[in-house]
């Protein structure tokens, strides 16, 4: 079957200009001024897609989101739900990184593979980390290096919690072991082997990860934190990571409470950064999707919960384009091509020929979602879901 998206303006995520795009099968074929089908059975056989008035981007790339449900810190009926396949596309989501997060007793590494293969036989990508917050870290093989090494759904460990009530209070020693063999893992097999770190509101902030580089070989683009927006104090440390040249991760979902209590909004935090001369393709945005969004008090006890969704990750991004007046294809980077090429998704992140054919078609004005393609299956049409999940 081809697919041609035709007289869209193409964000790759550079912008290309106004373009046709001829997916065959699962890859993207061409990417011309314009592409004429001939007529009799190639022409029967092609879907056409009119962008005219369109931006066509790369498919959204999460890379960090809790596929089998998170939470649980208010007890076993706080534990949230696993995500379901319209979750991600309806949100122009292609490419998932799951994580486990607080609980790695009751969620198992077996069962996030488990969970990728079943979304990758839906019709999307999914990779995992392995491991959860807590340290020693809980394998799939019983090590990281054979996890990443063996596993082809395991890319890299994580996501490790550190400065936070939650995490087992992980030593230096302890993180930069576990950077080290994530690091072996990857190198050996061509995979990322970064570490996932979960940055919680202690005022320690980045001090565990600058202990490690500073006192070994460990190299900074090693670590991949989250959360750098979840407090004005975190988000300045962030800052001066970033520009040594650390990778930053903020979360897209949230509540007015976090907001309130002075959680960085992410278009307004992307906008400080580059402002401040933060090279973009060091700043990625994710969801945290399906996690819990718990309120603690100030002793550290438990007052309530919402479900983060992986649809605040392009409604952040919008924001930042409309509100903070970032150029698209500056803000789009932090969904498509940055996370791939942290990760070493060699085939995602931008439009390209040769590459998967993971496209989302956006109204220029709005940017809302109106198509999705995923390995050239059109999963989202006129915003509305035609592929469903298994139990949808």
């Amino acid at each position: 079957m081809l697919i041609l998206i035709r007289n869209g303006e193409v964000y790759s995520p550079e912008y290309l200009g106004r373009k046709d795009i001829l997916i065959i099968n699962d890859s993207i074929g061409f990417i011309e001024d314009k592409i004429d089908i001939p007529e009799g059975f190639f022409a029967e056989n092609t879907i056409v897609f009119d962008a005219a008035g369109k931006a066509v981007l790369p498919g959204f790339i999460d890379s960090h989101v809790h596929i089998l449900g998170g939470g649980g810190e208010g007890g076993y009926k706080t534990r949230t739900p696993e995500i379901k396949l319209t979750d991600a596309t309806l949100s122009g989501i292609t490419t998932l990184i799951g994580v486990i997060g607080t609980d790695g007793t009751t969620r198992t590494m077996a069962s996030l593979v488990a969970k990728a293969r079943g979304l990758d036989e839906e019709g999307i990508t999914c990779f995992v980390q392995t491991g959860s917050y807590q340290v020693p870290v809980r394998t799939l093989t019983g090590k990281i290096e054979d996890d990443i090494l063996l596993v082809d759904k395991i890319i890299g460990t994580g996501e490790i919690a550190i400065a936070d009530h939650r995490s087992s209070q992980p030593t230096a020693e302890e993180l930069a072991r576990i950077a080290s063999q994530s690091r072996v893992g990857g190198i050996l097999s061509g995979k990322s082997g970064v570490v996932n770190v979960h940055l919680g509101d202690s005022r320690d902030c980045l001090k565990l990860i600058y202990d490690v580089i500073e006192n070994t070989d460990i190299p900074i683009k090693q670590f991949y934190p989250t959360h750098i927006n979840r407090n004005p104090y975190l988000f300045e440390e962030g800052v001066k990571y970033a520009l040594k040249g650390g990778y930053v991760d903020f979360t897209t979902s949230t509540i007015p409470q976090f907001l309130e209590d002075g959680e960085v909004q992410c278009g307004k935090g992307l906008r400080r950064m580059l402002d401040d001369g933060v090279p973009v393709e060091n700043i990625t945005f994710t969801s945290d999707g399906q996690g819990s969004l718990p309120e603690f008090d100030g002793e550290g006890g438990f007052k309530g919960l919402k479900v983060a969704h992986v649809s605040s990750l392009f409604n952040a991004v919008r924001d930042a384009v409309l509100s903070e007046g970032i150029p698209l294809e500056t803000a789009i980077k932090v969904i498509t091509s940055n996370p791939a090429r942290i990760l070493k998704l060699q085939q995602k992140g931008s439009i390209a020929a040769g590459k998967d054919a993971d496209m989302v078609i956006v109204d220029r004005g709005s940017l809302k979602v109106e198509t999705v393609l995923a390995r050239g299956k059109v999963m989202v049409e006129k915003g509305k879901a035609v592929v469903k999940g298994t139990f949808e």
